[in-house]
Formats: C-alpha cells, sequence, structure tokens
C-alpha cells in the first residue's frame, strides 16, 4: 500500500515536471514567434508613422484628416445633408428586392460595421486615453464625424465600379474602381494602384483583421481563466473562423447581421449604466475632455499627443478613407451607388462618434487615470509615456478594470464581448483580404480556400504574438491602404459628386420614391 502511494507521488511529480516543461516550451516558442515578427516587419512601421519633418506628427495621420476635411467640403458637408436618409435607407424603405447585389443595406453596414466595430472601440479607446489623456477623446469625434464624408465618397466608388458576375454575386472595393474608374476617365496608372492596394489589403487583413484580434481576445481569456498558451486560443478561433468563411459573403452577412446588433447593443447599455450610476461625474468628464483637447491637461505630448492619439485611433477604429469598407458595401442590392455612400457614412457615426466616445467616458468617470491632488493634473506612468492608471491597467485592460469599477462581474461580459468582436471583426477582414487576393489572383474556388487557410494560419500566429509588434504591423498595413486609397479618391471624387447631384435631383422631384409607395 505503501509502495503504491510513492509510486502515485514519484508519477505525479514526473507529471508536474514534465508539464512544467511543456508549458516552458510554449511560452518559448511564443517569445520566438514574436521575435522574428518583429524583426521582418519593423522598417515597414517605422516608414508608416514616420512624423513630418521638424513635428511629432505622423504624416499618415494628417494624410486622411486633410483627405477628410477636403471631402466634407466638396461634398458640403454631405454626412449632416444626408444622415436621416441614410437611416431611411437602412431601415430599407427606398430598397427593390429585384436590384443587382447580394446583401440588403442592412447587411452590408453590419457587414461593414463588424469589420470596424471592434476591438479598436474597446482596447483601442484605452491605448488613446491612456497616452493622450481624456482631450483625445475630442479629437476622435472630431475626426469621426469627418471621416463620415471619406468613407461616403469610397463607398459610392464601391458600387459604381463593381464588377457583376452570372451568378449573382459581385466584387468591388478600391481596386476596381481604380482600375476601372481610372480607365473610363483616360487617366494612367489605375491598375498599378489597384494592385498596390491589394497587396496592402491582404497584409492588413493578416494584420488588424485578424492577428490584433485573436491576440487581444486570448489576453481578455487569459485575464479570466490564467494564463496559456496562445496558440491554444488561436487554434480554437481559427477552426470556428474557417467554418464560417468558407461559405462566403452570405453567410458572413448572416452571421454579422445577427452579431453586430446583438453585440454593440450589450455593450452601449453597459457602458450607459455605468455612465448613469455616475451621472454626478458626467459635466466633470466632459470638462475633462474639452480642456484636454486643447491645454493637453499635464498629459504626455500635450495637446499635440493628445490630438494625434484621438486622430490615429479613429482611423484605425473607423477605417474611413482606407478603402476596406467600401469592399462590404460593394455587395449590397442596389442599381443606386449614391444609396451606399449614404448607407455607409453613418459607421463612422456609429463606431466613432457613439461606440468609442462611451468607452472613452466610462474609462474617465470611474476614474482610472491617477490624478496628482495637489495640482489636478494628470499623473504620468514611471516611463513618462502615458498617464498613469490605477493598477497600471492599458489597453482592453484598463476598459475592463473601468467597467469592474462598477460591476465585478463585468469582465466576464466584456470577454463575450471581445471575443465576438474580434470574431466578426476577422469574418469581414477575411472577405476583404480575399477580394484583394482573387483581384490580384483571378476568381475561382481552389484559389479562395488557399487564402482562406492563410488566413486562418494567422489567427494562430496572432494569439501567440507580443502586442507591440502586431499592432504596429496592423496599423501600418492598414494605413498603407489609406495612401494608395485617398490618392485615387482625389481624382475620383467628381464622379461622386456628379452621382450626388443626380441622385438629389431625383430625390426633390419625386421619381425616387419609398419602395412600394
Amino acid at each position: 500500500m505503501i509502495i503504491s502511494k510513492k509510486l502515485g507521488v514519484s508519477g505525479l511529480a514526473t507529471g508536474l515536471l514534465a508539464n512544467a516543461a511543456a508549458a516552458q516550451e510554449a511560452v518559448g516558442l511564443d517569445e520566438k514567434i514574436n521575435q522574428a515578427f518583429s524583426d521582418f516587419t519593423g522598417p515597414f512601421v517605422s516608414f508608416i508613422f514616420a512624423p513630418f519633418p521638424g513635428t511629432s506628427v505622423p504624416w499618415i495621420v494628417m494624410w486622411l484628416v486633410i483627405a477628410a476635411t477636403v471631402f466634407s467640403l466638396y461634398f458640403a458637408f454631405v454626412q449632416f445633408r444626408f444622415f436621416g436618409h441614410a437611416v431611411s435607407l437602412v431601415k430599407g424603405d427606398y430598397s427593390d428586392p429585384n436590384d443587382a447585389g447580394e446583401v440588403s443595406h442592412f447587411q452590408a453596414l453590419a457587414t461593414a460595421l463588424s469589420g470596424t466595430v471592434g476591438l479598436g472601440n474597446i482596447a483601442g479607446v484605452a491605448v488613446a486615453v491612456g497616452i493622450g489623456g481624456p482631450g483625445a477623446t475630442f479629437w476622435m469625434i472630431v475626426a469621426g464625424l469627418l471621416g463620415m464624408a471619406s468613407k461616403f465618397t469610397e463607398c459610392t466608388l464601391g458600387v459604381k465600379y463593381r464588377n457583376e458576375y452570372d451568378d449573382g454575386t459581385v466584387s468591388g472595393g478600391p481596386m476596381y474602381y481604380m482600375s476601372k474608374g481610372f480607365n473610363e476617365l483616360g487617366l494612367p496608372g489605375g491598375k498599378i494602384l489597384a494592385v498596390l492596394f491589394s497587396i496592402f489589403c491582404i497584409l492588413g487583413a493578416l494584420g488588424g483583421g485578424n492577428m490584433f484580434q485573436a491576440n487581444q481576445a486570448h489576453q481578455q481569456i487569459a485575464g479570466i481563466t490564467g494564463d496559456f498558451p496562445g496558440w491554444i486560443t488561436g487554434l480554437v478561433f481559427a477552426g470556428i473562423v474557417f467554418a464560417v468563411i468558407v461559405g462566403g459573403l452570405k453567410s458572413i452577412a448572416r452571421v454579422t447581421e445577427k452579431v453586430v446588433p446583438f453585440m454593440g447593443v450589450m455593450y452601449v447599455l453597459a457602458a450607459l449604466v455605468i455612465i448613469i450610476m455616475h451621472a454626478d461625474q458626467i459635466g466633470w468628464a466632459f470638462g475633462q475632455i474639452f480642456a484636454g483637447a486643447f491645454t493637453g491637461l499635464g498629459v504626455a505630448g500635450g495637446m499635440v499627443g493628445a490630438l494625434i492619439q484621438g486622430f490615429r485611433r479613429a482611423a484605425f477604429s473607423n477605417e474611413a478613407g482606407v478603402g476596406s469598407a467600401a469592399i462590404a458595401h460593394s455587395a449590397v442590392r442596389t442599381k443606386e451607388p449614391i444609396t451606399e455612400g449614404f448607407v455607409s457614412l453613418l459607421e463612422p457615426f456609429i463606431d466613432t462618434v457613439v461606440i468609442c466616445t462611451m468607452t472613452a467616458l466610462v474609462i474617465i468617470i470611474t476614474q482610472q487615470l491617477v490624478i496628482d491632488p495637489e495640482t489636478g493634473m494628470y499623473m504620468l506612468n514611471e516611463e513618462g509615456t502615458a498617464v498613469a492608471t490605477v493598477d497600471g491597467n492599458s489597453g482592453v485592460s484598463l476598459t475592463s478594470a473601468a467597467f469592474a469599477s462598477a460591476f465585478g462581474w463585468f469582465p466576464y461580459v466584456l470577454a463575450v464581448a471581445v471575443v465576438l468582436f474580434a470574431f466578426s471583426t476577422m469574418i469581414s477582414w477575411s472577405y476583404y483580404g480575399l477580394k484583394a487576393w482573387t483581384y490580384l489572383f483571378g476568381e475561382g474556388a481552389t484559389k479562395e480556400l488557399v487564402f482562406k487557410i492563410i488566413f486562418c494560419i494567422f489567427v494562430v500566429i496572432g494569439a501567440a504574438a507580443n502586442l507591440g509588434p502586431v499592432i504596429d504591423f496592423s496599423d501600418a498595413a492598414i494605413f498603407a491602404m489609406a495612401v494608395v486609397n485617398v490618392f485615387a479618391l482625389y481624382f475620383l471624387m467628381k464622379v461622386v459628386r456628379q452621382e450626388l447631384s443626380s441622385y438629389a435631383e431625383r430625390l426633390r422631384s419625386g421619381e425616387i420614391r419609398k419602395f412600394g409607395h
């Protein structure tokens, strides 16, 4: 009996040692993947985020903000003039079921929103407020409102120049309006721009639309269950994502139209409850946002830091000017390209103006950012690179801590939201990447399957890699798409203006009526 007990204990010890060695090896594998990834992507990231000479403002951020401002002025603030009409279109008031296309206005909006409403809203906002202070929120809202005009421009063109196939499927997006639109206007170089955009889109799909999502989802799950190797989360995610994306856009749209409204409403309701619980702080929080936007409130980088973080996060969150959403919106059932432009301008509003502001308010109101009681200024962390937080949290864990301060159980709900956000973003971006892939290599079931398998392999890599290199590479790849896309939009915006004038005139005269009226 004693011998068998001893054997049991020594067997257990051997098992524990073997488990520890396996765990150590798994961690070692995570670190190796991370280092290799970081070394490979460093130079590209440095170029995209290089500052304007003599300033600390990344040139790419100004590139997007200037474009959004130009489109807002050129189209006479179309985002405010046609906001109500956009809502009517999403409700289906003007939809003809016989129009060409694969999905409804609502499904197209849900698919595109599922690509943008995601961790940028939860983790990204926490990063912006953590580095730029509350003032970053103000600039995020400004960038969101202006970005509505960029989104309107690119999504109108996406539908106008899409390819419609005999089986009812469509392919559209920047690569098509670059090649066909430039050709129509007799401009050279459209094909080169289209190929460049497609390459960056594939990289963006694998980076921001995939690896970043898997990474943050793993971090949130591990925060609740205890630490375990990232590749395990990656494998589970890869399996589920593969099951959905093999069904094509219609199966993606069916999933996103259910998941996106549910998770968006769940998240916003939770945020509203916390804001109402701290109702006496709302005025103070907005005061912090406005003061921080113009004075910096002693935050790292001051006012410029707040402005850069706000603009950078808004661009990463709503992707206006990047061209990605034009791919999802191109598949809509309509014969009026401009209608999808109207629908798409709601996207930065929902994503950035509503959901990002909610997240920022919750973080500020629950006083996660440490204020020096003597000066009233925000204190910096030990490195002096960001605002000090109550428990040293950053990213998704800062948002989680803010919600947990009101509801101890909320991290579990947030974990579900993060997993759903990550999942929906991945399936949308798999479609964006796939359309860029088929533009480069041609349509066909085998070619599509190759991309889908590559995409799922990157889900596993993303969950295993460290966040730093993943975020940098994701941002850089997605912003590189914007360089090419915005350049093309400047040449093609007059086409959009013609569409807008024609549609507005027909709407005024009553030629365009609500369907069935």
